[in-house]
């Protein structure tokens, strides 16, 4: 190789395109948009929706409940996780705490079902709980 061509290899390896460039700006966008979400509450309107869908699917499984077991209502949110050797259970244990990890309260009288989340204070009893 001659000179001139060694010196232009040279210059080409150094330094950074324009695309690797705007690769790291693109990415540091990405970055930011998340950051931005977490940090003005979007994160915590997603962790209601949740809970609020993760009552509404108890509340269904204990209505399933309900009609397999000649209208009895469980005792315990435990009770719909247990399966048999034929059957699972009707919910994963995981699905007994809301976004927040605290487990939902269960009650029931009569007919009528109570399923509340400490919402994101995670104590019950506040303005914040969500219930069905």
């Amino acid at each position: 190789m001659n000179e001139t061509m060694k010196k232009t290899l040279r210059n080409n390896a150094s330094g950074f395109t324009l695309v690797e460039l705007l690769m790291v700006v693109c990415i540091l966008g990405i970055l930011y948009a998340g950051a931005k979400l977490i940090f003005t509450g979007q994160d915590q309107e997603a962790r209601i929706t949740t809970t609020r869908g993760s009552i509404n699917t108890i509340e269904q499984a204990i209505q399933i409940f309900n009609m397999k077991h000649n209208g009895k209502f469980p005792d315990t949110l435990e009770e719909l996780t247990q399966g048999t050797d034929e059957n699972p259970g009707l919910l994963k244990e995981a699905a007994l705490n809301d976004s927040w990890g605290t487990p939902f309260n269960y009650s029931h009288k009569g007919r009528k079902i109570v399923i509340v989340s400490a919402g994101p204070d995670c104590n019950f009893g506040t303005d914040d709980d969500i219930t069905n």
